[in-house]
């Protein structure tokens, strides 16, 4: 199968629906894409979504929107997961991201700050 997006690294700010839908296309066209989940809420609340539980913090409806996608959890609240946050935008060709209105200014993650 041919992979364009092949060697694109895409970090992905994401919940829910449209932000993992799309990265998900992303990742099946061969993007190594890595979704961002909030630490402190315990990430992404699709994981409790849906009427098919697999686990705790698991469910086929988190399954069906972020196949083949890395995951991690920080805190981009804190200074040292936004930190961590920017090491990996050194490393990646693209940043995603679903967040409400004006969440990307509040946290740094906007164009500018970037």
């Amino acid at each position: 199968m041919i992979k364009p997006l092949a060697g694109i690294r895409i970090l992905a700010i994401e919940q829910f629906g449209a932000g993992p839908y799309g990265s998900m296309y992303l990742a099946e066209l061969g993007a190594e894409v890595i979704k961002i989940e909030n630490r402190v809420t315990g990430g992404d609340p699709a994981r409790q979504s849906g009427s098919v539980t697999l686990a705790d913090d698991d469910s086929a409806y988190f399954q069906a929107f972020n196949l083949a996608k890395r995951s991690i959890t920080l805190n981009l609240k804190s200074d040292e997961g936004r930190a961590l946050f920017h090491d990996l935008v050194r490393k990646s060709d693209v940043v995603w991201n679903n967040l409400r209105g004006s969440q990307p200014e509040k946290l740094g993650l906007d164009y500018a700050a970037l």
